[in-house]
């Protein structure tokens, strides 16, 4: 890469900045406040650079304003994987850790890599994301204390059970917004109408789609499945040949097509006779469900881009 590359390690009260130059080198490196006075600062400081790309990591959430603030500007940023850059620091040797190393280490990281920079969700598609994630975390609340309240004596098991009450009300509670968002929007409420068209996809696994994986329809189906985690990786070294796994990805999006995989190897005719096939010829169940899984997410893609129904011979 022969641009500027910026690495910006995000803590929870600063920003620490690397501005890697084309060569390598030193590098530039200074800090700002992480709040809107510093982001704004921060903007005036990269926007006149010509940066070919911004990275910074995935924190749990810090990074989002960042993020946002830094794409409202124009400027090219991308979220890395922060195992992958943590990988990359020790390959290259690196054992020392501060904020202004690990920002380092992330604009090189960048450099090599290449990162694709894509457009950021927008507020509200951020908005529904936020409200998914939130379901997902309830029903799995709910589904740790049903566990406990088989093994649990009679007062805790009263306990639990008001907990479990309190839980599906806020449940109710999320799903009714979730419902007021796509239909406050004609867009998801027709991409949902088109992906739930396929046997297997309901309204909580297209709504998960549509808030986590916003690039459904735009890419193609390599990369979709690479996004999704749901894409082989190869080992071989030699004449030896290793299983291929899936892995990395978004592991949300990942599980919602799972569920939809098994669903959809009962009642989806294409999809089950696909299923079959595969464990009619050796293959092991699971390697069959990954990959009915990939399959779903192949044909929701082409339906995204087409903007078409399910049409099951075509499919």
């Amino acid at each position: 890469m022969d641009a500027i590359v910026v690495g910006i390690d995000v803590s929870k009260d600063r920003l620490d900045v690397h501005v890697r130059r084309p060569g390598g080198g030193a590098g530039d490196a200074f800090a700002v406040a992480r709040d809107g006075k510093g982001i704004a600062a921060l903007i005036e400081q990269l926007r006149p650079l010509g940066c070919g790309v911004i990275a910074l990591e995935a924190t749990g959430g810090f990074e989002t304003v960042v993020a946002a603030g830094l794409a409202g500007a124009g400027l090219p940023v991308v979220v890395v994987n922060p195992a992958q850059v943590r990988a990359f620091g020790r390959a290259l040797g690196q054992r020392a850790k501060t904020d202004p190393i690990d920002a380092a280490v992330i604009a090189h990281f960048a450099e090599a890599t290449q990162p694709a920079v894509r457009a950021l969700p927008d507020a509200a598609t951020q908005l529904l994301a936020d409200l998914v994630a939130r379901r997902r975390q309830i029903v799995e609340m709910i589904g740790a204390e049903r566990q406990r309240e088989k093994r649990a004596p009679a007062r805790v098991a009263k306990s639990i059970a008001r907990l479990c009450k309190a839980l599906e009300k806020e449940l109710a509670s999320v799903d009714s917004d979730i419902d007021g968002a796509v239909r406050g929007s004609p867009a998801w409420a027709a991409q949902e109408e088109l992906l739930a068209s396929v046997p297997g996809i309901g309204k909580t696994i297209a709504r998960t789609l549509i808030a986590e994986l916003p690039e459904l329809g735009r890419l193609d189906r390599r990369q979709i499945a690479a996004l999704a985690g749901l894409a082989p990786f190869t080992r071989q070294s030699g004449q030896w040949r290793g299983r291929s796994f899936i892995g990395g990805g978004r592991a949300a999006v990942r599980s919602a097509l799972f569920m939809g995989a098994m669903v959809a190897a009962r009642h989806n005719p294409t999809l089950k006779a696909f299923r079959d096939r595969l464990v009619a010829a050796g293959k092991p169940k699971l390697l069959a469900l990954v990959a009915t899984a990939r399959k779903l997410l192949t044909i929701l893609n082409a339906i995204a881009k087409a903007q078409t129904p399910w049409q099951p011979i075509n499919a």
